[in-house]
């Protein structure tokens, strides 16, 4: 690796503004997958916006659905739902732990040069 090429540490204010700006898209990411979900609860089951927030929240947190589905549809999506929710889970917390994850191999990558 050519030491010369590697900039020196961002100041903290730096870091700071980065995960403020991580944490808003994560938030961001979340609430349109919530929004998603109670579309998709009242679209195909036809819940009423309370229940379907509740469900969609729950599915998208993890903890699995609350009422009992009633349509083929609502149950496919709910399924679908369920895996998206996985996915979306993941992607959140790579976005919002990456600027500290990347803080920390630059710190550490700078130590190692000297």
């Amino acid at each position: 690796m050519n030491r010369s090429k590697i900039r020196p540490l961002r100041p903290m204010n730096t870091l700071v503004k980065h995960v403020v700006k991580n944490f808003l898209i994560g938030f961001g990411i979340v609430i349109v997958s919530l929004g998603l979900g109670i579309w998709g609860y009242e679209f195909f089951e036809g819940m009423d916006f309370v229940v379907a927030y509740e469900n969609a929240a729950m599915i998208l947190s993890g903890m699995g659905p609350v009422d009992t589905l009633k349509t083929e549809g609502g149950k496919i999506f709910a399924g679908s739902y369920a895996l998206f929710s996985g996915i979306v889970f993941l992607v959140v917390i790579a976005v919002m732990i990456a600027p500290i994850f990347h803080h920390f191999l630059h710190k550490f990558i700078m130590k190692d040069s000297k």
